[in-house]
């Protein structure tokens, strides 16, 4: 821990961190950067922004949509994901390793907010969006000083703290895109974000670490903190994007609020196909966290753990090969074409999860190049649950709703089959280091995953062949 002054200085930062978050919560969000500024000419620029993004080319539209969604998830990624490259070695409490309580603590708060997001995300209107972003990942943050100022063991509620509302974060920014004939390459970029921002902020809190001498305790609020201002900035050019235009709608079906009888009525309609997909993302997550979370680990075992730099270059070539497989989806016009497709792509990355697994353990590639193979494979199976495959699936049914509620729903689940593989490690696998553990089980997820998602892309081809339009109007 730092020594008394140190700590001091921290926390007067600390305290005009949230002096600035609760100020601009305390706004009206639509203009509230027009407060700050208090200057006429910067106010012209404002409406002309506005104006431009309402009328410019889909092309420009989307790179703006991009940058916005993708920066403002990164920043949340600075508040979720540093503590992961702190390894914690040789703490233990109540018998189980400390790092593993800290993991299952924040996915333990994480899933919860999937949970409530089913309800919330559905239901929230348009203008709280913003407002709802910066108030999520201000309590976050604050988990993070807690997680730093109070020992151990007891920090480990603070990490529950930290987990339990960025969950809804991923909801709040999708909601800005979803409903869009440029979703899937919306979609990508900001699906995109959590493979390179996580290794990113891994590689940043490293650096705090190795550089700047901060400690493994202090290093997740230290690094949070240097994204603060990225984050306003980001948040703000997000919420003014306008709403979809007539032409979304009818390409992609009118999006709005589901209440409790909308979802369940969409839920009955389509139960044994949206159970399927459940079931495989819910295994995608598991070995996605795993991945992510022991990360450091398995870097360690390998041999490049003094590495920073390891975290981001590896997943570049991840995210530059996710962004153009997710982002041509676009082009394929037809629903239930691009539905089909959505089932091919998740096929394809189990199958080359397990490919890379094999070349690995066989010694025909090395450990970076592992790395990238099955990171690209994990995640052209798992990105397309977040964003496209849902869009996709309430289209091809025209039923009027919004993909959070799907997305959502799949995450309760993900995020609890999370906790379940930590669990398993650490108390029936405990013997078995993380590289090995990953190894081994992503053979196991490969074959189930395969299996599943072709039931999946059979049942709903079936559904679309004998699907009444109709029956879906009347039952929302």
């Amino acid at each position: 821990m730092y020594p008394y002054n140190e700590t001091l200085v921290l926390v007067i930062i600390f305290t005009r961190v949230v002096r600035v978050f609760f100020t601009t919560l305390s706004m009206k969000h639509e203009v509230f950067p027009l407060r700050f500024l208090n200057n006429k000419e910067l106010s012209m620029k404002y409406f002309l922004l506005k104006r431009w993004i309402g009328n410019t080319n889909g092309f420009m539209f989307s790179v703006y949509a991009i940058m916005a969604a993708f920066s403002t998830y990164s920043c949340m990624y600075a508040f979720r994901k540093p503590f992961a490259v702190a390894t914690f070695e040789d703490q233990m409490f109540f018998g189980v390793d400390y790092k593993i309580l800290l993991i299952t603590a924040q996915l333990a708060g994480y899933s919860i907010s999937k949970f409530i997001g089913i309800k919330v995300i559905s239901e929230l209107s348009s203008s709280k969006r913003a407002l709802g972003i910066l108030t999520m990942i201000a309590i976050a943050g604050a988990g993070l000083f807690l997680f730093a100022i109070i020992p151990p063991p007891l920090n480990i509620l603070a990490m529950f703290l930290n987990g339990l509302p960025l969950g809804m974060i991923w909801g709040l920014v999708f909601s800005y895109l979803e409903g869009r004939r440029f979703t899937e390459l919306l979609g990508a970029g900001l699906s995109v974000s959590f493979i390179i921002s996580s290794g990113f902020v891994k590689s940043v809190g490293k650096i705090t670490m190795v550089y700047w001498g901060v400690s493994e305790f202090w290093m997740p609020f230290i690094t949070g903190s240097l994204f603060i201002i990225p984050l306003l900035i980001s948040v703000w050019l997000l919420d003014q994007l306008p709403p979809p235009d007539t032409k979304d709608k009818k390409l992609r079906t009118e999006r709005a609020p589901m209440n409790r009888e909308q979802r369940w009525a969409y839920f009955r309609s389509f139960s044994f196909g949206i159970i399927l997909l459940i079931s495989v993302y819910a295994l995608l997550t598991a070995m996605r966290d795993y991945r992510d979370n022991f990360v450091a680990d398995i870097w360690n075992e390998v041999g490049y753990g003094n590495s920073t730099g390891i975290y981001t270059s590896t997943e570049i070539p991840v995210t530059l090969g996710v962004l153009v497989i997710m982002g041509m989806m676009f082009l394929i016009r037809k629903n239930i074409r691009a539905l089909m497709m959505n089932h091919l792509i998740i096929l394809t990355g189990l199958i080359v999860l397990g490919l890379s697994g094999y070349l690995y353990k066989t010694e025909n590639i090395n450990a970076p190049s592992w790395m990238i193979m099955s990171g690209l494979g994990l995640y052209m199976s798992y990105i397309p649950f977040n964003s496209i495959l849902f869009d996709r699936l309430i289209a091809v049914f025209k039923y009027i709703g919004t993909a959070g509620f799907l997305i959502y729903l799949a995450d309760s689940f993900g995020y609890l089959s999370s906790i379940g593989i930590l669990i398993y490690s650490n108390y029936f696998q405990s013997g078995i280091s993380p590289l090995n553990f990953f190894l081994n089980t992503s053979h196991l997820l490969v074959i189930i995953g395969v299996i599943l998602t072709v039931m999946s892309m059979i049942y709903f081809y079936w559904k679309h062949k004998t699907w009444n339009v109709k029956t879906c109007i009347s039952s929302v």
